[in-house]
């Protein structure tokens, strides 16, 4: 018996890897930002690991419960 009981179709699979990569994108902006503004290092860090973590979840979403499109 499956907790958590998600299933995607072709559209949505590609959708949800889209915005993977696009906050994947975004949290490299927010290291970039961190490291290159002194005042912005805790803030960048921060984002750019919340972002990393939320992107990684979603991907694993897409793949495993999602179709090859």
């Amino acid at each position: 018996m499956h907790l958590l009981a998600l299933s995607f179709d072709a559209r949505q699979t590609l959708r949800v890897e889209e915005i993977s990569g696009a906050v994947a994108a975004l949290a490299g902006v927010a290291f970039l930002l961190g490291a290159l503004m002194p005042l912005a290092r805790r803030s960048g860090q921060l984002f750019g690991g919340i972002g990393l973590i939320a992107s990684g979840v979603l991907f694993v979403l897409a793949v495993r419960y999602g179709v090859n499109p």
